[in-house]
């Protein structure tokens, strides 16, 4: 302590760092307690020690005009920035934020959002994410010239300097996981110096606002000082020797004023919101961010145990391990823990560190196999906690909206992904899935329906993956311009989305949505908007591409009790429309085209039979067959179309038969022919399998092929045969290996006009030279 001021400089997130703290200010208590913080938000302090408060949480401010500005300060249990607050707020030392004002901050994440826009393939702008809140070591600027043989961390410095390979070991076994350390804010702040007089400056605007930043702090520091006798900071440690005696003389009043003049005046807000340890580890991309939350988690709760830190922590390893239903004995256990006490006495450490645990985990619990250490490492080292914060914080009426209804419907936001089974028959499931829906409408992914597993096919089922994210709660502040309850919110979106959508299929898939979502108003709303988009389209492909939603609607509606039955009528008309011209639609089309339209046609002739009208199909097979016999549209579409009347035994076998001798003639130009044979088989061998008529036609079409033809024709019949199933291509080869075999169904014979042939003889066998 000099001057009445005592700094401690700290790293985000340590144990080590919050347990010496501790001990420090019981040793020294200050009159008041400066935080590296968003300042300006101490209001919210008041919240910190009520009983629904558990962390990890975070302060999150956003800008009221655009909430996707946003910046989160997240701290957890053993963050020694929570353990100071929660020291004073139960002694009542006052306490203040120090760090730049969220308006400042939000500023800053706009230009930089700004810049990229602007110049999308440069790297000047800082990342726009939750690591907005720097990091406690930050000096390599991206715009400054990389010196040679320089560390990316400045604390690979101090760690080479010792004999260790990187910062993030050495700082864990120097600080975190030795626990209490006297002296130890003395040593940080002279190792700081040395590294900050060694370190080029930052450049660009990464400068700029880390000048301005610790312009703050010391104002902040001086007004303290004014008022108290005794002033305790804490910060990053990067920035104690910028706050020393000396840098405050150094750094006048009127200069750290000049830098902080003309601050912007955005209009934020902000509040406590839950937090996990996924989003503070590293890994995540937040800056300040630990490798292994869920360890320190373990170091915090262990405090005081060196003895048995291994102990207890292999413990949870067995446990999870065979929750899994992997191997893992008490043996192992007892062998990995020796062989973690070892590798810590070889390496002079007073207790098993992370390195040491992992590496006895590795080799004696998981055999080198690295499947296991990886479940170790997401759910142990890393952690699954999600935090909690009280009621009385102030939250967008959205917000309150949602947490009543996880409440009422039980449906817990966790961390960790699951699996959520829904029976649509049950009141609560249904309910269930309509929330899910709705939050997917406002852009919110809690939920992802999957289409996996066996349940996930049933008419009265859904399955879908949960996995809670921070950022879902600035995406339910945006999402409340929309409304104040998650039905507004989600109705009021989607018709304006309804307006806005691109194409007919798009518009159709809206409709399937807000019918999923049960959200009555939207769906009338949307379905005229359908309705009269449709009326003008001339378009029959963009008509049949909207049927398929529409139709999934109104073959379940009564299932999922929603009102699916209001868009029969509009399925109707579009369908009516759209058989008119399909020939014409068909017509001259390119390959690539080709392709899209049959993907097109074979979805809408699944719609048209989940309608299951007897009308309708009757006017989709008459267009299906004037396109199968229409010299003018494309091959692959005629055969595609001769193969879906073929399948609803609308055409005869006797006819389908002659088509493929006409398709498949010697005179038929191979190519041709070859996507002809594509749209038939339609990427399913029933056919061939089971019907030898039209095994022995396409077998004498190959065979009949001369050298070129069958070059130009063989990539594409590949491909057909390449769509397949394996079991399908496996039979098809057994039957090419056996003997020839007679047709079990011969193709029906030409039906000749003897009489008029025998007319024409005499003059053939004049034109010929033959005798009479």
């Amino acid at each position: 302590m000099s001057d009445g001021i005592s700094l401690f400089g700290i790293r985000h997130h340590g144990p080590g760092c919050a347990r010496s703290l501790l001990a420090a200010l019981e040793a020294q208590p200050p009159q008041c307690l400066l935080i590296e913080g968003p300042a300006g938000t101490e209001a919210l302090l008041a919240h910190v020690l009520e009983a629904g408060m558990q962390p990890p949480v975070a302060l999150l401010s956003y800008s009221v005009d655009d909430p996707q500005l946003a910046v989160f300060h997240p701290y957890a249990l053993y963050s020694p920035e929570w353990q100071a607050m929660c020291w004073a707020l139960q002694r009542n030392v006052p306490v203040r934020f120090m760090d730049v004002p969220p308006p400042l901050t939000l500023e800053w994440q706009a230009q930089a959002r700004a810049a990229h826009q602007a110049e999308p393939e440069g790297d000047t702008a800082l990342p726009i994410d939750e690591s907005a809140a720097l990091p406690d070591v930050e000096v390599a600027d991206k715009e400054a010239p990389a010196l040679e043989e320089r560390p990316a961390d400045p604390l690979d410095w101090l760690a080479r300097a010792a004999g260790h390979a990187d910062g993030e070991t050495w700082w864990n076994n120097m600080v975190e996981e030795r626990g209490e350390g006297e002296g130890l804010f003395q040593a940080i702040a002279e190792a700081m110096t040395a590294v900050r007089e060694n370190t080029p400056p930052l450049s660009g605007r990464r400068g700029e606002h880390e000048a301005v930043r610790e312009a703050h702090m010391r104002a902040a520091l001086r007004a303290a000082s004014k008022e108290f006798g005794h002033v305790a900071v804490v910060c990053g440690a990067w920035h104690v020797p910028a706050l020393q005696p000396e840098a405050l003389r150094a750094n006048s009043a009127a200069a750290d004023n000049r830098l902080l003049k003309g601050m912007p005046k955005r209009g934020t807000q902000s509040t406590w919101v839950p937090w996990t340890y996924r989003h503070l580890s590293s890994a995540s991309g937040y800056g300040a961010g630990v490798d292994a939350p869920g360890w320190y988690d373990h170091l915090w709760r262990n405090a005081g145990q060196h003895a048995q830190r291994a102990v207890g922590w292999y413990a949870r390893v067995g446990r999870l391990l065979r929750e899994h239903g992997l191997d893992c004995s008490p043996a192992h256990l007892i062998e990995a823990t020796r062989l973690a006490d070892t590798l810590a006495a070889l390496r002079e450490h007073p207790a098993p560190g992370l390195d040491d645990i992992a590496e006895a985990s590795r080799a004696v619990i998981c055999n080198g196999d690295d499947a296991p250490m990886q479940l170790i490492r997401e759910r142990l080292m890393v952690g699954d906690a999600l935090g909690q914060v009280p009621e009385s914080v102030p939250v967008v009426p959205l917000q309150r909206d949602l947490e009543a209804q996880q409440k009422r419907l039980r449906l817990k936001p966790e961390a960790l992904e699951k699996t959520l089974n829904l029976d649509l028959r049950k009141d609560n499931d249904l309910a269930r899935s309509h929330l899910l829906h709705r939050l997917q409408l406002l852009g919110i992914e809690w939920g992802q329906l999957s289409r996996t597993g066996h349940s996930a096919r049933g008419t009265f089922h859904e399955m879908w993956r949960l996995a809670w994210q921070p950022q879902f709660l600035v995406d339910l502040v945006e999402a409340s311009r929309h409304g104040q309850t998650l039905v507004d919110a989600a109705s009021s979106k989607a018709v304006s989305e309804a307006r806005t959508a691109r194409d007919l299929p798009a518009l159709s898939e809206l409709v399937n949505h807000v019918l999923l979502a049960d959200l009555p108003q939207a769906v009338r709303s949307i379905a005229a908007e359908l309705e009269a988009r449709a009326a003008t389209q001339a378009d029959p492909l963009a008509l049949l591409g909207a049927l398929p939603p529409l139709a999934n609607m109104h073959r379940y509606g009564n299932v999922r009790q929603t009102e699916g039955v209001q868009v029969a009528h509009v399925f109707d008309s579009m369908l009516e429309r759209a058989v008119i011209g399909l020939s014409l639609a068909l017509s001259s089309l390119d390959e690539a085209h080709a392709e899209q339209a049959r993907n097109v046609v074979l979805e809408a002739d699944r719609a048209i039979g989940l309608r299951n009208d007897a009308a309708g199909s009757e006017n989709w097979q008459k267009a299906l067959q004037r396109v199968a016999l229409s010299p003018s549209c494309s091959a692959l579409l005629r055969g595609v179309s001769l193969r879906l009347l073929f399948d609803a035994r609308v055409l005869s076998t006797e006819m389908v038969h002659i088509q493929l001798q006409q398709q498949l003639s010697p005179g038929a130009e191979p190519l041709q022919a070859a996507q002809w044979l594509d749209g038939f088989l339609n990427r399913n061998a029933t056919v061939l399998l089971h019907d030898d008529a039209v095994w022995q036609m396409i077998d004498a079409w190959v065979v009949a092929l001369d050298e070129e033809q069958l070059v130009r024709a063989l990539p594409l019949v590949r491909r057909t045969f390449a769509a397949f199933e394996a079991a399908d291509r496996r039979d098809l080869g057994t039957r090419v290996k056996r003997a020839p075999m007679q047709a079990s169904v011969a193709a029906p014979a030409p039906d000749w006009n003897v009489a008029r042939a025998e007319r024409a003889l005499p003059m053939l066998r004049e034109l010929l030279g033959l005798p009479a």
